[in-house]
């Protein structure tokens, strides 16, 4: 027999009707099995894949109705098709409770089983077919149900990529509020949003962002519209003192803000250290509109995010300022040691600066050349005394151990991992525009730019202020010995601006 031959299950206690039925559908290319009962009949149906069952209802040890029923329990798309010679109403009901799909009258006709199997057979395969259409639809429905919960997933986890980004790419406190009211905005889609400061000591709320103007200034204050009312700002530190906070208030009629009416209010408080720095306050005024749990939970986590921030930005400013503090110290420290060099660095970082705005810096480069002046003879601090303080001419051996200084300034600086163009200009501000000069005998353009600025302005403090071996320079000398060595020790565009500001800006007795 092939595979897909149709299986059927003929089931009587009468020996004869079981051959005659087997012989007549063996003939017509049926693959046929037989029992006496509904007992063998259960066995071959658990290892035969049968088609269809024709059972008598009166047999042994298991008649077809007790058949039926435990056939409908194990596969209830398997047809079952009853045969008696004793028919009634009874047992037609019976049947057909039992899940019986046809009733045929003993003598059975063969041909007449034969039509009643076919269409059978049709019938189930129609049903399994639908039965699988209706599992594929479920299936599909079931799979978009997972696919919209997952764009829903991915889209939360972008929202709350793009916050943690927006913040951590903010610089400032102040900018950190303004994005905490533009994220409200953006994300909640707020008509209005308000960060607070909130003063524990007198129980209030001082504006800093609002989202329809930006950051809110002194001048600002005053004006209509800028804040939201008192009665609001009772409601919100109301909501701040109870325990459920965020507080979230849908058609909300007690409160106005505005002049318009409130149909939803959100109060969400920004904490440090579990103490109340500040509080986010989002209006819907829109009939119809409302803040969702969903919407709590996203201005939560931008509240949160903006807290870390605010954490990060004055962890960050306090370790910078104590490190500065720190090597300016070194600074003081190695000045107090030679009285001649004594505010020699702070001279040098405006001399720097002067010249630097005259060619046309940016705010940043100011910035970067004025603490690189401040730190550039740093690495002096580990030059000895009698070196350093020598009155007379240093020996060639002295004189390599002074040239050691911006190498050791720089490796101060690039440990603490924070200024990469500080410590540039710190090592090389001792290099000649002609290559000859050192830690790396740069030349021209490879020499930082703020570096070759810092050497025109280092020198010109160098002589024009007293040392040890010598005194200082007039400074019409000072200044032909620089534009001499233009070109040579300097560059030429340095000591143009240099000439320029020094007429225009240097005290006589500089």
């Amino acid at each position: 027999m092939i595979d897909d031959t149709i299986k059927i299950l003929v089931v009587d206690d009468e020996e004869g009707i079981r051959d005659v039925t087997e012989g007549y559908f063996q003939k017509k290319g049926y693959e046929v099995y037989t029992a006496e009962n509904g007992v063998q009949a259960l066995e071959i149906i658990n290892q035969i894949n049968i088609s269809c069952i024709f059972t008598d209802i009166n047999m042994p040890v298991m008649d077809g109705l007790e058949l039926a029923e435990k056939i409908r329990q194990i596969e209830n798309t398997l047809p079952v098709v009853v045969m008696t010679g004793y028919p009634s109403l009874e047992n037609s009901i019976q049947t057909l409770k039992n899940g019986v799909v046809d009733y045929l009258i003993k003598p059975v006709n063969l041909e007449q089983m034969e039509l009643t199997l076919k269409r059978i057979l049709r019938e189930r395969e129609l049903f399994i077919e639908n039965l699988i259409l209706k599992e594929e639809v479920a299936r599909k429905a079931r799979l978009q149900e997972l696919n919209d919960q997952l764009l829903k997933r991915v889209e939360e986890v972008n929202t709350l990529n793009r916050v943690m980004e927006d913040f951590s790419t903010t610089d400032s406190s102040y900018g950190i509020f303004n994005k905490v009211v533009d994220l409200g905005v953006e994300e909640l889609k707020a008509d209005r949003v308000f960060f607070h400061i909130f003063s524990e000591q007198d129980n209030s709320l001082v504006l800093v962002a609002d989202s329809a103007s930006g950051l809110v200034s002194d001048t600002d204050l005053h004006r209509f519209g800028k804040d939201i009312p008192e009665k609001t700002k009772a409601y919100v530190i109301e909501c701040l003192m109870t325990d459920e906070n965020p507080c979230l208030v849908s058609e909300s009629k007690q409160v106005s803000s505005l002049n318009e009416p409130v149909n939803s209010l959100m109060v969400v408080p920004l904490k440090i250290r579990d103490k109340i720095f500040g509080v986010a306050s989002a209006f819907i005024f829109q009939e119809g509109r409302s803040f969702s749990e969903k919407d709590i939970y996203y201005m939560s986590f931008i509240t949160q995010k903006a807290a870390s921030a605010i954490e990060n930005i004055a962890l960050y400013e306090n370790i910078y300022d104590n490190l500065f503090s720190t090597l300016f110290a070194f600074v003081t420290a190695l000045e107090v040691r030679d009285l001649y060099t004594r505010r020699h660095s702070t001279r040098v970082a405006r001399y720097a600066h002067m010249i630097a705005e005259e060619m046309g810096c940016s705010e940043e480069e100011l910035d970067v050349i004025n603490f690189a002046g401040s730190l550039h003879d740093i690495g002096k601090i580990g030059i000895r005394d009698d070196i350093l303080l020598k009155p007379g001419r240093l020996t060639d051996e002295e004189y390599e151990k002074i040239k050691e200084h911006p190498v050791i300034g720089a490796d101060i600086i690039s440990k603490l991992g924070l200024w990469d163009r500080e410590m540039e200009i710190i090592r090389h501000h001792h290099e000649r525009f002609d290559g000859k000069g050192y830690p790396d005998g740069l030349k021209g353009g490879d020499i930082p730019k703020l570096a070759r600025i810092m050497s025109v302005a280092d020198c010109y403090d160098a002589m024009a202020s007293d040392r040890a071996y010598r005194k200082k320079m007039e400074k019409s000398l000072v200044l032909k010995i620089i534009r001499k060595n233009s070109g040579t020790q300097f560059d030429p565009q340095v000591v143009e601006a240099f000439l320029r500001v020094s007429e225009q800006e240097f005290p006589d007795d500089f």
